[in-house]
């Protein structure tokens, strides 16, 4: 089991270097799109992304509700720690 704190600096190392983000930038209050400049190209390699690193793939349903890092971090939590 996946603690969100673990998710949480995956996460934040993932944006930094898929991304070129400061890392000071990268919070869980961040909005993706706004704060850290992320647009839907992005998001898709982002999700991409999430699926090599965890082996499930977030729904693109689930994702459209997405707006801050807290989001995807909650995202993930719930998709890695629920049996498939």
């Amino acid at each position: 089991m996946q603690t969100r704190e673990d998710i949480f600096e995956t996460l934040r190392l993932a944006l930094v270097e898929l991304f070129e983000l400061e890392p000071e930038r990268v919070t869980l209050q961040a909005n993706l799109y706004q704060d850290l400049e992320i647009d839907s190209i992005d998001a898709v390699d982002l999700i991409d992304h999430i699926k090599r690193k965890t082996g499930k793939k977030i729904a693109a349903e689930e994702f459209k509700s997405v707006r801050t890092v807290n989001d995807v971090v909650e995202a993930v939590y719930r998709l890695v720690n629920t049996a498939a």
